[in-house]
């Protein structure tokens, strides 16, 4: 599934002209995330964000997962 948000992360504003504004795409073309960002400013800011302890997330084993709890 591809995802298009047009909301800058960073402000939480609507881009209402996302073609003439910066993105960032992670994925592939069937799979992935498309975030507009109002400007280059917020763009790179985004990217600067380093989160305290970073997770990282491995593997298909949702479709076995059972909620405990």
């Amino acid at each position: 599934m591809l995802i298009h948000t047009t909301t800058d992360p960073m402000t939480l504003r609507d881009v209402p002209d996302p073609e003439h504004h910066p993105h960032l795409f992670e994925g592939d073309s069937e799979n992935g995330l498309d975030i507009v960002f109002e400007n280059e400013a917020n763009r790179q800011a985004y990217l600067d964000l380093q989160p305290a302890d970073p997770k990282i997330v491995q593997g298909t084993d949702t479709d076995d997962y059972v909620a405990e709890g």
